[in-house]
């Protein structure tokens, strides 16, 4: 197990500053998911704590050790790493045992203490049955598994993973997440995963850094990201969330409330200062939940209501919008 530090971490790809600035401590046997839309730095990040590329200002220290710098950087091969690609890049030609035991035979370590490893890192990700087959003849799924026994097998002290799951289908990404936190939670490595779904980092991580543009927007658990988002950026982004104007202590702004957490009713409850009245102009059913829009006076308010509220296209309703679920945020 590791604890990596980035200290004022700068990428630039032409004029553009990919990382721009970045402090961060992923601490030791912590998992920790940066998130974030396309574009916003985050693969470009666990290139730069892989060793893939150097900096173009600030550092990397593992351990106290400094690992990454400009014109300084320690090679892939010497840091305890492993990285788990999105595509798996599995040897087609090598069987799951070979594939796994890849790293083991190229430090040399004696036949008897390859097989040893290989089965006890077969039996945690439930591969002992397919250890004589071929990528070609796997699921995606048992391809993800293999992927991950061969970069644990050599006993890393960081693991890093880059969008693992996004080439699996819906029931395969929810069960391998679930799969990666047990592995984490076994092995307990020091884990650094990239991810554009809020759903696999909420699932998954001890800590999730959002990032936006290069630059951090906010650190926190799942449950500080979701409940106690900072900005406009981060509400918008992790879970459904409506922005919209209001006042604190007197002062014009800016606040979040999640969508589940907004009162809808059918009838005129009595006068309160956090009830707004509007017209339904669309309705979704979800499966599990009905998604609604709402208009009041030209601000339109999304709400996630249970199935047994059912109210209308044009129906006239009332939201309430209880303030201790009201999230006033620093900036918009």
């Amino acid at each position: 197990m590791a604890t990596v530090e980035l200290r004022g971490l700068v990428k630039r790809y032409g004029a553009a500053n990919v990382v721009d600035g970045i402090d961060l401590v992923v601490p030791d046997g912590a998992f920790v998911c940066l998130l974030g839309p396309s574009g916003c730095g985050k693969t470009t990040l666990l290139r730069l704590i892989a060793g893939f590329v150097s900096p173009d200002a600030g550092e990397i220290v593992l351990d106290g050790t400094r690992i990454s710098a400009p014109g300084a950087v320690v090679p892939p091969e010497r840091r305890g790493m492993s990285m788990i690609f999105q595509s798996y890049a599995l040897w087609p030609h090598m069987t799951v045992e070979q594939n796994i035991g890849y790293g083991l035979r190229v430090r040399k370590l004696s036949r008897s203490e390859v097989d040893r490893r290989i089965a006890t890192i077969a039996a945690a990700t439930k591969l002992e049955a397919l250890l004589k087959r071929y990528p070609g003849e796997l699921s995606g799924g048992q391809q993800q598994r293999v992927a991950l026994a061969r970069a644990l097998v050599i006993d890393p002290q960081t693991l890093l993973l880059d969008e693992p799951l996004s080439n699996l289908d819906t029931n395969l990404r929810e069960e391998m997440r679930f799969e990666i936190r047990r592995l984490h939670d076994t092995f307990r490595y020091t884990t650094v995963y990239v991810t554009h779904d809020q759903g696999e980092a909420m699932a998954t991580a001890d800590l999730i850094v959002v990032l936006n543009a290069g630059r951090v927007e906010q650190v926190g658990t799942p449950e500080e990201v979701y409940l106690q988002p900072r900005s406009e950026f981060v509400a918008r982004f992790v879970g459904g969330t409506n922005v919209l104007p209001g006042a604190l202590a007197g002062l014009p702004g800016v606040f979040s409330i999640r969508l589940e957490d907004v009162g809808l009713s059918t009838t005129a409850p009595p006068a309160a200062p956090h009830v707004a009245e509007g017209t339904v102009i669309r309705r979704v059913f979800l499966g599990s939940s009905r998604d609604y829009v709402i208009d009041t006076a030209g601000e339109q308010v999304r709400v996630t209501t249970s199935l047994h509220i059912d109210v209308p296209q044009g129906e006239r309703v009332w939201l309430n919008f209880p303030p201790e679920r009201c999230r006033a945020l620093e900036h918009v």
